[in-house]
């Protein structure tokens, strides 16, 4: 399950190179009003759906301020959905076509689902107030993981980060907190045996990239 610093750092710089992100085509599948703010993670359900639970933190950071409602995920957000990270994973598994994907925005969590012949991948962003919410989330979320190891030096891209032993890598970045769960696919995948753990972690580099050329 855990990667050596020195792979990850090398497949963090590859992904930090891309270029050319852009936001998923098209409306998302289940659209509400998030139903509150994201600096608590209080209510267990309406963290990342592989977690099925929330994060306290060590990282503090004062009360957040308030953020008005919103009925939609950023564009930053739907980029989980978007090309960058639909290409990444039909050239790791050597798809012949992109696999159908699902979109649902709720309690602040925009979130993509690829149907793949093997299982779901499921990757999620939840988006809090401010970077401070957006900590003690993710915090929170990793004290309940089951199994959960930091990714640490390089390979963190010098973000708060976690894996778990079933397959999700989580980051946390400004004001968002990105998880993609590959725990529903087999233990290796693709013509090169991918494990899950770090197909999840490229995945979550190539987002991360998205966002640090758009931000």
């Amino acid at each position: 399950m855990t990667h050596r610093a020195p792979l990850l750092a090398s497949l963090a710089v590859s992904a930090l190179l891309l270029s050319g992100c852009a936001a998923a085509a098209g409306s998302v599948g289940t659209a509400q009003a998030p139903s509150s703010d994201a600096s608590a993670p209080a209510a267990p359900a309406a963290a990342a759906p592989s977690m099925q639970g929330g994060h306290a933190g060590h990282h503090g950071g004062g009360s957040p301020s308030p953020r008005a409602a919103v009925s939609e995920p950023s564009e930053a957000a739907k980029m989980v959905c978007g090309d960058q990270p639909m290409d990444r994973l039909t050239a790791i598994l050597d798809l012949e076509q992109d696999p159908h994907t699902v979109n649902s925005w709720a309690d602040s969590t925009f979130t993509c689902t690829y149907h793949l012949d093997e299982g779901a991948l499921e990757i999620s962003v939840r988006e809090a107030s401010d970077k401070a919410a957006a900590l003690t989330y993710f915090d929170a979320m990793q004290a309940l993981a089951v199994d959960a190891t930091p990714i640490e030096g390089l390979a963190s891209l010098g973000f708060p980060a976690y894996e778990t032993a079933d397959g999700s890598a989580v980051f946390q970045k400004d004001s968002f907190v990105l998880q993609v769960d590959a725990s529903g696919l087999p233990e290796a995948m693709g013509p090169d045996g991918i494990s899950r753990n770090a197909l999840a972690y490229q995945l979550s580099t190539t987002i991360l990239a998205c966002w640090v050329e758009h931000h």
